[in-house]
């Protein structure tokens, strides 16, 4: 039962996309990964400080690797979401298993069996189709930063592996992941500055921060007491209702074509979620980067 806040956390992820693409006008997505990093900073402050526990920590170089990798990964995932639909750039952000799978077989120097080709192949495959020629040039090299946000989401998430493995808290390690992305949304925006926050648009920033903090808490409680399959299929829920909202919301209509890459994606995910066992840690979350 436990392993269900997934279906939460995906629900909280893809209306954190909706509210991403609502305020796509308003905003860069340097600012609302700002935002987002800013509320998540303080909500795992205050979780921290409830526990007490520490922000302080002996491993600040691997939090360093996780932060940068998982503050592109966001910046690439966010812009992705202001230029296509929802479902497909949630789509791409979730080819990350696909590539982990990849990374952790190179890792320990083994031979790719049958199974990971196969799986490799399927989600190269619907990322083809996902990223037909149809699409024009922008959406096109947005497609393929969404499907670098996925390559770069697995590189976070073995940096994450590395400190649940090494007994750093869930919260820490999401503090100083939040601390690095805000840091890196500074950097970006310095030469364009802040757009003003107005009581007309601060409910945007409120919705990305509000939701991407409440997913990432829901998979944090998944992954930490369900069993890591389960949970881990369950994931691919946030695709379904990101699709729904992105026809609900923006009328958005996708090709048959469009539909069978998103379902090769989330099969090629399930199966790489199920090649390396070593890439789950049971004793702690994956704490993603959405």
């Amino acid at each position: 039962m436990q392993s269900l806040w997934m279906l939460a956390a995906g629900l909280c992820f893809a209306l954190m996309g909706v509210f991403v693409k609502l305020g796509a006008g308003e905003f860069t997505a340097a600012e609302m990964v700002f935002y987002r990093s800013l509320l998540s900073l303080a909500v795992t402050w205050a979780l921290l400080a409830k526990a007490g526990m520490s922000v302080k920590t002996a491993r600040f170089g691997m939090h360093a690797h996780r932060g940068v990798a998982g503050f592109v990964s966001l910046f690439m995932f966010f812009y992705t979401l202001t230029v296509l639909p929802v479902a497909t750039a949630m789509t791409l952000n979730y080819t990350s298993p696909v590539f982990l799978a990849v990374l952790l077989a190179w890792l320990a120097r083994e031979r790719p069996g049958a199974r990971l080709v196969l799986t490799i192949g399927l989600g190269f495959a619907g990322a083809v189709l996902l990223l037909q020629p149809s699409l024009s040039a922008d959406q096109l090299v947005a497609g393929l930063i969404g499907l670098a946000s996925g390559a770069t989401s697995a590189v976070a998430y073995w940096n994450v592996r590395q400190l649940v493995q090494a007994d750093e808290p869930v919260e820490r390690v999401v503090f100083y992941f939040a601390l690095f992305s805000l840091a890196g949304a500074l950097v970006w925006m310095t030469p364009t500055g802040f757009r003003a926050v107005t009581f007309d648009n601060v409910w945007v920033l409120a919705g990305v921060g509000v939701m991407g903090t409440a997913g990432q808490l829901a998979m944090t409680r998944a992954y930490g007491r369900g069993k890591t399959l389960v949970t881990a299929t369950l994931s691919y829920g946030g695709i379904v209702f990101s699709s729904a909202l992105g026809i609900l919301i923006w009328h958005d209509v996708l090709g048959i074509g469009s539909w069978l890459g998103i379902a090769l994606i989330v099969a090629a995910g399930i199966f790489a979620v199920q090649l390396a066992p070593a890439a789950r840690p049971d004793a702690g979350p994956q704490v993603t980067n959405d």
